[in-house]
């Protein structure tokens, strides 16, 4: 360990309870590197690993705690002992003299997985009689079992988008991660662009988009419901000037944004009247509350005493202990309340106004909703000569948007598309394709718009018309051919 970690007072014979209480006193403030992780049915602690670099490797030791595991040279001149083939080799579960038990004690004296692992192939009768390949494949299995080896990966979306799609594929509109790759490449994401997205990922469209931007430019994320869902967008870590160019918009307000009709008092409305209720209900809530809690009780012990039932009853509504402490909660939480939904108003509006210049230089969709609606009310907001994608998890929707943008006109270059993906295994001379292979990541729907007649005729748009109009190239002038006289 380093001289930049934490050092503890503690005896090394102390328990790893004593250890965690000693750096809850050192530490009282709840953090992410003293909580309890668990992963692979293995759960350590990260408050050793602060300090070291992203791809460092730590051995989990008894109590939880990471150590540095140090790289090995291995011996190149080591010869190994394998057999030809593995023909004579049966599967009779005799093979191994070490049972669960030696095992177990083998574990509870402290003894590291590398050890143990050395431990069982020199008691394994077949192990020098499998092949090379074998071989290597047994010591892998095993390690993975008795080897508690954890690197930390600094996330990225290619890391976050696998494990999504091999754990919590549901999260993510069974999205896979050469799917959302394709997504990025034909929506034209960069740095410096005005995009719109609109997604049901658990936030990990944006923040593939905003690791690929890398700060620089806009986003506006359209979100169902009360509030943009962003859990995979936390665990990219982005710092707070990335978040400097996201803005929000909600997806009821679109169609009130698109016929003029959005004004700020749309979105101040509904919080003071939310508010004022419940100021003025407050008590009314209380009361609610208190009895919710009493019809709980009274259902988790139906058979208790009525003396017991009337205790609860009167406990919840003593009005000396608990009011002048309640009213003070009370009066904070809803002045918090306040402030947060005053920031989030100015974050609508701010959006509102980006989204109003109409000048967008693309378009994500990644819902599971519909998305013949979703895209023909945001293809207004696009730029002309901006590429645009769609993603469903089937085709019959994308086919039915596909027709009505055929009808609709100002799009081109329409293509639906579906990748074909096969996972190899490449190592040396035993290189082939794995027999499991995904059945499907998904369609994409991508296209450009382009401004048509109907479209320049909407009053909405003759700004963008006539700008398109200014920027149009003059025709050059003929070049004069030069004539060269000849030595006649």
């Amino acid at each position: 360990m380093s001289d930049s970690h934490p050092t503890f007072p503690i005896n090394s014979t102390s328990s790893a309870r004593e250890r965690r209480e000693e750096r809850q006193r050192r530490f009282p403030t709840p953090s992410l590197a003293f909580r309890k992780v668990t992963f692979e049915k293995q759960w350590f602690y990260l408050d050793n690993a602060i300090g070291h670099s992203y791809g460092s490797t730590f051995e989990v030791s008894n109590g939880g705690s990471l150590q540095l595991k140090k790289k090995k040279e291995e011996p190149t001149s080591e010869t190994k002992e394998a057999g030809t083939d593995n023909r004579n080799i049966v599967d009779d579960g005799k093979s191994q003299k070490l049972t669960q038990d030696d095992i177990k004690a083998l574990k509870d004296k402290g003894i590291k997985g590398e050890e143990i692992v050395q431990q069982l192939i020199e008691n394994s009768t077949t192990f020098r009689d499998k092949t090379e390949f074998a071989q290597d494949k047994y010591i892998k299995k095993k390690k993975k079992k008795y080897e508690a080896i954890v690197t930390i990966l600094k996330p990225s979306t290619r890391i976050l988008s696998i494990m999504y799609y091999a754990r919590e594929p549901g999260k993510i509109n069974h999205m896979r991660y050469d799917t959302l790759a394709q997504m990025l490449t034909l929506g034209n994401i960069r740095a410096g662009n005005k995009m719109i997205v609109m997604e049901t990922c658990s936030g990990l469209v944006l923040g593939a988009m905003m690791e690929r931007m890398g700060g620089f430019g806009s986003i506006i994320q359209l979100y169902p419901g009360d509030g943009p869902v962003r859990a995979a967008t936390a665990c990219f870590g982005f710092p707070k000037s990335f978040l400097s160019g996201l803005h929000e918009f909600p997806l009821n307000k679109v169609n009130s944004l698109l016929d003029g009709t959005f004004s700020a008092e749309m979105l101040s409305s509904e919080p003071k009247d939310s508010t004022l209720v419940e100021e003025s209900n407050g008590e009314h809530e209380e009361r609610q509350i208190s009895e919710q809690a009493d019809e709980d009780s009274m259902a988790e012990a139906p058979e208790s005493n009525p003396e017991e039932q009337r205790t609860m009853e009167i406990i919840p509504q003593d009005p000396e202990n608990k009011e002048p402490k309640e009213k003070g909660n009370k009066r904070d939480y809803i002045q918090e309340k306040q402030r947060r939904q005053e920031e989030q108003r100015k974050r609508h509006l701010e959006a509102a106004a980006l989204l109003r210049e109409r000048n967008a230089d693309g378009l994500i969709v990644a819902s599971r909703f519909h998305p013949t609606p979703l895209l023909l009310s945001l293809l207004d907001f696009v730029a002309p000569s901006r590429p645009f994608v769609v993603y469903c998890q089937y085709k019959e929707p994308l086919l039915e948007c596909y027709t009505k943008l055929r009808e609709r006109g100002g799009v081109i270059n329409l293509r639906l598309s579906e990748t074909w993906l096969r996972n190899y295994q490449v190592l040396p001379d035993r290189s082939h394709p794995k027999l499991l292979m995904s059945g499907g990541g998904g369609f994409l729907l991508s296209g450009f718009t382009v401004v048509s007649d109907s479209l320049r005729a909407d009053p909405s748009l003759k700004s963008c018309a006539s700008t398109l109009d200014s920027h149009e190239p003059e025709e050059p002038a003929a070049k004069k051919q030069k004539c060269v006289g000849s030595g006649s």
